[in-house]
């Protein structure tokens, strides 16, 4: 992504937020180090409940409102690596350890629910493919771990306050509401932190395989377990860009978030 957050950061921040976090550099298109890292899980930890497979780096490969014949299928090609091949490569080696102890948990993160990519083309062909398939992947995930006592759920956030977002519109994540003077509809984007908390609730759920094969959104799941994005509101993200973003509405978050 050619970003300047490091692994190493996001480990701090885990560990600041009361966990142990272990930052391992892994291209996870490369077999042996997925593999490598599998084994150093079971090594250390005996055991792996929740996998988050969020795996991917192809936007700036992705170019956007272009027909196919009029895009690199050199970068298409390779953010279809990046958005599935890994993820797959990523489960082959990982579900093993997960389906070791019944009641694990596989979160595909996605961008889109099920409903809204069916009827919505994602402005690239190679993107569009991308999100569908991580969807599908969660799906496929979801038959092959129920004889284990497993759960799969395909997950996606909102309008992600990311570290690139927020750099885009010029902003910080303390001031980040100057960007809707650029872009109204920001209002309802989300910080990270929300669909960390999304994916925390499945995992603290016992009852988590009603979600099973499910495609939801961090605003859906917001909803049910009743957590709040970091200023305290519910971004319900999807059925706003449906009922308002997408139909030239002016913006306004009321009932939204």
């Amino acid at each position: 992504m050619d970003r300047p957050e490091t692994i190493e950061e996001t480990a701090e921040l885990v560990t600041a937020a009361g966990g142990a976090g272990i930052a391992v550099a892994v291209d996870h298109l490369v077999q042996a180090e997925v593999e490598a890292l599998v084994r150093r899980i079971d090594d250390e930890q005996g055991r792996l409940d929740v996998l988050v497979n969020d795996v991917w780096g192809g936007d700036p490969l992705a170019t956007w409102h272009k027909p196919v014949w009029e895009q690199s299928l050199d970068a298409g090609f390779r953010l279809l690596r990046l958005a599935i091949d890994t993820h797959i490569v990523t489960s082959h080696f990982a579900l093993p350890l997960l389906i070791r102890n019944p009641g694990g948990l596989v979160v595909e993160i996605g961008d889109g629910t099920n409903a809204y990519n069916a009827d919505n083309y994602r402005l690239s062909v190679f993107y569009d493919l991308a999100k569908v398939s991580v969807n599908r992947l969660a799906f496929a995930w979801s038959k092959e771990l129920t004889a284990y006592g497993g759960t799969s759920v395909a997950l996606t956030p909102g309008w992600l306050r990311s570290e690139m977002m927020l750099d885009h519109f010029g902003v910080t994540e303390e001031n980040w509401r100057d960007a809707t003077v650029k872009e109204p509809h920001f209002a309802i984007s989300e910080s990270p932190a929300f669909v960390g908390r999304a994916v925390a609730a499945l995992a603290a759920d016992p009852d988590r395989a009603r979600w099973n094969a499910a495609s939801v959104s961090s605003g859906e799941l917001a909803k049910v377990y009743g957590f709040t994005d970091v200023d305290g509101s519910r971004p319900d993200a999807w059925r706003y860009m449906v009922e308002v973003q997408d139909r030239n509405l002016p913006a306004d978050v009321t009932g939204y978030r």
